[in-house]
Order: C-alpha cells, then structure tokens, then sequence
C-alpha cells in the first residue's frame, strides 16, 4: 500500500509498505521524498503509475498546488516510485485525486480555491495539460468553515458521461456532464445537503444505483438514489457516524467493502471508526462504531481480500491495522501498527 503524508519536499512524504494478508503485519519497504504535503496518492486501474497531490496554495507556500505522476517499478521484489512529470492544479491546496473507470481522465480537487481541474492521462502515464475546470461559488452556515468554496473530492460514474464533486463550502453535490473523448465538462445539476453538513468524500454502490456521501462538520453519512441515465440524486438516508452526544468531531473518509455490503467512516476526534450495513431493501444502518487504534484518523484502507481495515492517524503518527469481524460488520482492536510521520490517505495497489 501507498501511504501520503504531510511532509516537507525534503523530507519523505510518500511510504509503501506491505502487509500480511493473515496477520495483518506491516512492513515499510520505501520512502520517498520530493513532493510538499502528498497527502493524497491515487494508484491508476490499469497503468503501473500513481498519482499525488502536493497540497499547497499561493498564500500559504507562495505556490499553488500540483499534482505528480510515478512510475511503479518492481525489481527483486520490491517496489520504487519513480518520478515522470507533475501539472500545476490551478488553484489551492488540492486535496483529492480520482481516476475515471477507463484511465484516461484524472480529476483533482482544491479545496483551498474551492474548484477542480481535469486532466488527461497520456498513454505513458503522464498527466497532460489541464482540459477543464470546474469552479464553485457560494457559502454555507458555518462561518469559520464555509466563508467559501471548499471542493473536496470528485468522482466519475461509472459510464463516465458525468463528474459528482462534493463541495464541503456550500453544501452541496455538484454534477457535471463530462465527455469521455475530450474531458470538457458542463454543470448538469445539484443536490443540498443539510446546511453545514459538509459535503467530502463520496463511493458510489456497486449496483451504481446508490451513492454514499460523508459529511465532515456534521459527522453524519448521507445515501442518495442516483438514476444514472439522468445523472440525477435524490436523498434517502442521512445517519450519523458517531453515538448520541458526541459533539467534538468531524467525519473523514468513506471506503467499502470489497462486496459492498459494508461501509467505514473515520471519526477525527471521537478517534474511531463507524461501520455500515448496506441493502438495497433495507438501506443503510450502522452496526458498530468501534476506535481507530490512535489519534485523528484520516484516510482508510480496505485489503483486497476484505479482512483487514488500514487507518491513518494522522495525530498519533502511525497507521493501524484493524480486523474486519462478522462479515464485514465489526471491526476488532488493532492486530499492527507502524510509525509513519503524518498519515493522510491509505491506497492498496
């Protein structure tokens, strides 16, 4: 698994480790420096490159973000990142990559600029030159949060004729028409989310007929119908990721199951992670929510074979391996842990 972090250009940023798929047990085989704050890395679905963001913005690091291309390469069985080429984001602090179901189009999320960019995937594995923008405006309840904008992630359907971005600052899913051949987009509609629930990060359901999305400043998980002809949401559900009189927290990320019958939210604060049931007659329910093995997880990892839980605590330094229980719908104490500088996004390749 890739692991990205907040670091300085100099310092490693980027760790891939291995892991038992019995035990759980860890193991870092590499590090890799040269990207400020890669705090997100996204493994292409076919291609042996990945992609990392370098959260930075104009005001703050006197540079706007970026996105970096590697080579994967295996030789005597380990693994190396090699660089191949970076694109500026245009705009802030960019803090989410997604990569369409074909490879060709990635799209990068600033969430400092509130706005995201598009980028075509060249047959080497570069990242092209920017094709299209998406760009918000507005503002939510939350004045220390929503003054403005805040994209925060963006994902392809699965036909790839629209783009969803979840935008935290006003409180909403955006859609957008995208063209598969020449990655333009065109804004299609939208979808409110409760006021200052915080739109971040979305999955949609393997049937492609639900789509989940947590909401970071309210803690709570939504599920919408999406008719994919229309490219349209309606909400159905909204439960929270954390029990009854919990008030010091904010929602991160969302993973599923390999199956998709179960679904993980990590809690920054309470330090945990919620569990989901997903049915289609049923909807959603929560089973457990259970703690994350540190402090202030991030970004989670679900192993391919659906045994294991991988978070990254981004305040404790480190990231937990935690059991998946009862078919998916408990999680157990931490099986290993490994140090790791300031986790933010877990990808397994």
């Amino acid at each position: 698994m890739l692991v990205g972090t907040y670091a300085a250009a100099d310092r490693p940023g980027i760790a891939l480790f291995s892991m038992d798929e019995g035990s759980g047990a860890l193991e870092k085989s590499a590090e890799f420096a040269g990207v400020a704050n890669p705090s997100f890395v996204a493994v292409h679905p076919s291609l042996i490159h990945a992609y990392a963001v370098s959260e930075t913005g104009l005001e703050s690091d006197g540079a706007r973000g970026a996105v970096h291309a590697f080579r994967i390469e295996r030789a005597h069985g380990r693994f190396d990142l090699v660089a191949v080429n970076q694109r500026s984001t245009g705009g802030d602090h960019p803090c989410h990559l997604a990569i369409d179901g074909t490879g060709c189009w990635l799209a990068a999320s600033n969430y400092g600029s509130g706005d995201v960019a598009v980028f075509p995937i060249e047959p080497d594995g570069r990242v092209g030159e920017v094709v299209a923008m998406a760009r918000h405006s507005g503002s939510g309840p939350r004045a220390d949060r929503q003054a403005g904008p805040h994209a925060h992630s963006a994902i392809f359907s699965a036909d790839g004729r629209f783009m969803l971005v979840a935008d935290l600052g006003i409180d909403r899913v955006v859609v957008y028409a995208h063209d598969p051949s020449g990655g333009s987009l065109a804004r299609h509609g939208d979808v409110a989310a409760s006021p200052g629930a915080g739109p971040r990060h979305m999955v949609f359901l393997p049937s492609g007929d639900h789509l989940m999305v947590v909401n970071e400043l309210d803690s709570s998980v939504s599920l919408y119908e999406y008719e994919r002809r229309e490219g349209s949401l309606h909400e159905l559900q909204t439960l929270s990721t954390v029990p009854g009189g919990v008030t010091e927290n904010t929602a991160a990320d969302l993973r599923l199951s390999p199956s998709g019958s179960h679904a993980y939210v990590s809690n920054r604060g309470h330090n945990s992670v919620a569990v989901f049931a997903f049915d289609a007659t049923h909807g959603l329910r929560r089973t457990a929510v259970r703690s994350c093995g540190g402090a202030w997880p991030r970004g989670l990892g679900v192993a391919p074979d659906g045994r294991h839980l991988v978070v990254a605590n981004r305040h404790s330094g480190d990231i937990s391996v935690l059991p998946v229980l009862a078919d998916g719908a408990d999680i157990g104490e931490p099986v290993a842990q490994a140090p790791v500088g300031q986790p933010s996004s877990i990808t397994f390749l």
